[in-house]
Order: C-alpha cells, then sequence, then structure tokens
C-alpha cells in the first residue's frame, strides 16, 4: 500500500511502459511488508551470502535496493521512484532509524546497510569473480584493486546530471551487457542508480546482481570519511554526516528528514483495525 498523493516527477517517466520485465529473485520467508514495502529482514552476513549464491549462479539480472529514510520519503513522494523499487528482487533495510520505528511496531527489522554489504561481498568473493563498478573514479578503482587483489573490475563513469541524462542512463545499462559479471556495484547515488538498475534489467540481457549501493565505495576507498562503529550503533550516523557534509545533509537530516515520523504515524493509523464490528 502506498499513501502517496503526489502523482508528479522530477524524476524521468517510468521505462517499465510497454515492457515485459524478465522474473526476479522471489521473497524467501522473511519478507516483512512495513511502510508499503515488503523487505528482506536478515542481518548483513545473512544477505552476504544469499547474494553470493545468487551472483555466482549466472541467474538473469536482478537487483538490490536498501531503503533508507530519505529513499522511504521518496518513494511516498515519487511514482517513478516507486516503480523502480517495485521491479527490485531484493529490499534490505539500510537504516537504524528505520529498525526502530519498525521495533515499535512490535517487527524486527535487522539493519543490512549497503556500505556493509558491499564490503562483505568484497571480503568475501573468489578474487578471479568479474565485478563492475557504475560511478567512482578510476583511482578508486586502482584503490580496490589494491586493496581486495580482483583480477577484473569494469568501470564505467557516467556523466554528472545522470538524472536527467536517460541516454546516459541506457548507455551505462548497455555497459553492464556488454561486460557481464557477477555483480554490479551501482554507485552514482540515489534514484540514479536505481534508474540505471531498472534500465539494465528490461535490456534482458544483463545477468548477476546489481546492487544500489551509494556512497559504500567512497566509504571504502577514504573518499568519504565514515561515522565510527560507536555512533552507528548509537543510531547517530547521520549526525556525523551532517556534522562531515553540513551544507549537503542540512536539507536532508534537519528538514526532510524528520517527516519520517509523520509518515510513519500515517501508516500506523492506516494499518490500525477501526474497532467497529458488526453485532
Amino acid at each position: 500500500m502506498s499513501l502517496a498523493n503526489k502523482p508528479g516527477s522530477d524524476l524521468m517517466e517510468p521505462v517499465t511502459q510497454g515492457k515485459e520485465l524478465p522474473d526476479t529473485m522471489e521473497p524467501e520467508n522473511s519478507s516483512i511488508r512495513w511502510m508499503g514495502l515488503d523487505f528482506q529482514a536478515m542481518p548483513t552476513a545473512e544477505a552476504v551470502t544469499r547474494l553470493m549464491a545468487d551472483g555466482l549462479a549466472g541467474k538473469p539480472f536482478t537487483y538490490v535496493v536498501t531503503p533508507n529514510v530519505d529513499h522511504m520519503l521518496r518513494l511516498e513522494d515519487n511514482a517513478a521512484f516507486r516503480d523502480m523499487y517495485g521491479e527490485a528482487g531484493l529490499i534490505l533495510n539500510d537504516s537504524r532509524v528505520l529498525q526502530t520505528l519498525a521495533g515499535r511496531d512490535g517487527i524486527q527489522l535487522p539493519p543490512s546497510p549497503g556500505a556493509d554489504v558491499v564490503a562483505g561481498l568484497l571480503a568475501e568473493l573468489p578474487r578471479s569473480t568479474p565485478i563492475c563498478v557504475i560511478g567512482c573514479s578510476e583511482d578508486q578503482i586502482v584503490e580496490l584493486k589494491e586493496r581486495f587483489g580482483y583480477e577484473t573490475i569494469h568501470h564505467h563513469e557516467p556523466p554528472m546530471g545522470l538524472k536527467k541524462k536517460p541516454e546516459a542512463v541506457v548507455e551505462a545499462a548497455k555497459f553492464m551487457a556488454a561486460y557481464p559479471s557477477a555483480f554490479y556495484f551501482l554507485c552514482v547515488g540515489s534514484p540514479q542508480q536505481e534508474m540505471v538498475a531498472l534500465a539494465a534489467k528490461l535490456q534482458g540481457n544483463v545477468t548477476g546482481i546489481g546492487l544500489c549501493c551509494g556512497a559504500s565505495i567512497d566509504f571504502l576507498t577514504g573518499k568519504v570519511d565514515r561515522a565510527p562503529e560507536f555512533l552507528r550503533k548509537a543510531r547517530l550516523e547521520w549526525l556525523h554526516r551532517l556534522a562531515s557534509e553540513p551544507r549537503r545533509m542540512t536539507r536532508r537530516y534537519l528538514i526532510e528528514g524528520p517527516r519520517i515520523f509523520s509518515l510513519w504515524s500515517r501508516y500506523r493509523k492506516a494499518d490500525k483495525p477501526s474497532g467497529h464490528g458488526s453485532d
């Protein structure tokens, strides 16, 4: 269920129109419906294990999204973004704030942050596994190779302003088809990474798994300083990012972010039984 009441969008029009999509990864028994999404409630280690098995099996392309507070708000406001999420094969909770709110609803929703999932995959995969990175700089790719020892990392760096360049989105998807990989790390920010993932799925000639993983490789390569573990456990990673990038993060965390509580409240009221029954 979506409580959205804003059909407008500044994203490209949904690219699913008139096209048949291939089957996606089927949710397992851990799927939990909460705030309009079918989350797969699994901790990071379990998510890494499942993704490794599926990614190395050569299955048709599917992709993973990792919603945080910002994504939940965008999902409510933007129909095109909901379409992109609707075609994802796996939805993992990226946020300890969402974990806390779900807990208030009596739902266990362990966090599987995209950065931790990416780090786990890169640490555990055989080094001969072909992987692909969409986004990041060439220096970061060199850093990844040196740190993890991978033989093959295909790299495509799309132009800036990708959200408003549908031809560049398609070009990124074509690159993924031209360089088959077990995993595609889509690191161009949201909603651009979800746009690329959906375009790749629509092509029908890509295999493997795409991970919409934002700044994950920025954290791994040291381009962006990630919050210390104790702040993450205290659910204060947002505060670290706000202090590190105040000009970019002030609106997200101090103006837009608090809307999550009213949205959560609306879903709670919508899900609550009315209490009026027949005699």
